[in-house]
């Protein structure tokens, strides 16, 4: 039977919520208990690109929360979307003061770690951990995306092919099969779906982020001087990463690691771009480990 407690539904069951601020209202999803957990989506992502089956491990010790970025997905208002990290980072901080949540564990996945780094650099009060996936250190780097990367994440519509080449490593069997099954979790839920991000609408927030970094040769500018607060901090970081990360290679945070005083690093073997959609539940226990030891 399943349970009628809203907290206690499952990812793929969990209902939608809002909450109206500064003029916009953003499109949340809760659950769990414990310690809050706020998570910052990927490029192109929206509520129901997270794997349910990494976020109801997560959802085992935390309170679990998603959300779509302004304008995108079913978060409205009279903002227009941006991708520029410190914009994606103003919704992390007023769903936080929204939802009554003071302190909190903050984490990202690819562009969302990027927004989650703002966060914590601007807001380093506010954010107890920093939990990484499949993400770049903001400034120059050594290694930028493969070329691969902008074939299959622009296209208008993404197959289990193109997935498995973005989020997994195509030359691992056990990866393509754990791509076959993320993809079939995600699907689980039915209804109260986010739509997707439009086209014209993704393209268009790609080159207003590349017009706001010309003449920048970084991946992640660094307009806010992130990079120096997050390495001289002492904020806790972990970063989880493929080995084959085709869009932000790991090497780029091997190349920093010496240099960041609270940097945790764990790479996935056989592995790509969503390490915690190939294996959610070891993922979601290695971040649960590392937001218990280093607790205040």
């Amino acid at each position: 039977m399943t349970n009628t407690n809203v907290d206690q539904l499952s990812a793929a069951e969990t209902p939608t919520r809002f909450v109206t601020v500064s003029g916009r209202r953003l499109a949340y999803r809760s659950i769990g208990d414990g310690t809050p957990l706020l998570l910052c989506v990927r490029f192109r992502g929206v509520l129901d690109d997270w794997d349910p089956a990494f976020l109801d491990a997560l959802a085992r010790k935390f309170r679990v929360i998603t959300f779509d970025y302004t304008g995108l997905g079913q978060s409205v208002g009279e903002r227009e979307p941006s991708y520029i990290p410190r914009r994606l980072a103003e919704d992390v901080i007023d769903l936080a003061d929204a939802l009554g949540l003071q302190k909190f564990a903050l984490g990202g996945w690819s562009l969302g770690g990027q927004a989650a780094q703002a966060a914590a650099a601007l807001h380093p009060e506010r954010i107890t951990q920093l939990v990484l996936i499949g993400t770049v250190p903001p400034g120059k780097v050594a290694r930028s995306p493969e070329p691969l990367f902008y074939e299959r994440a622009l296209k208008l519509d993404n197959d289990l092919d193109d997935e498995t080449v973005l989020f997994f490593e195509p030359a691992s069997e056990r990866s393509r099969a754990a791509a076959r099954a993320s993809r079939e979790r995600i699907a689980q839920r039915k209804t109260d779906r986010s739509p997707r991000i439009p086209e014209a609408t993704y393209l268009q927030l790609l080159r207003d982020n590349a017009a706001a970094s010309a003449g920048k040769a970084e991946v992640f500018h660094d307009d806010g001087g992130y990079r120096a607060l997050l390495q001289a901090g002492p904020m806790p970081i972990l970063v989880i990463s493929g080995d084959h990360e085709i869009v932000f290679p790991v090497q780029n945070w091997c190349d920093v690691i010496d240099e960041w005083q609270s940097l945790h690093l764990i790479v996935v073997p056989q592995a790509g771009h969503g390490p915690h959609h190939q294996d959610p539940v070891f993922c979601a226990d290695i971040i649960s480990s590392f937001i218990a030891n280093h607790s205040a």
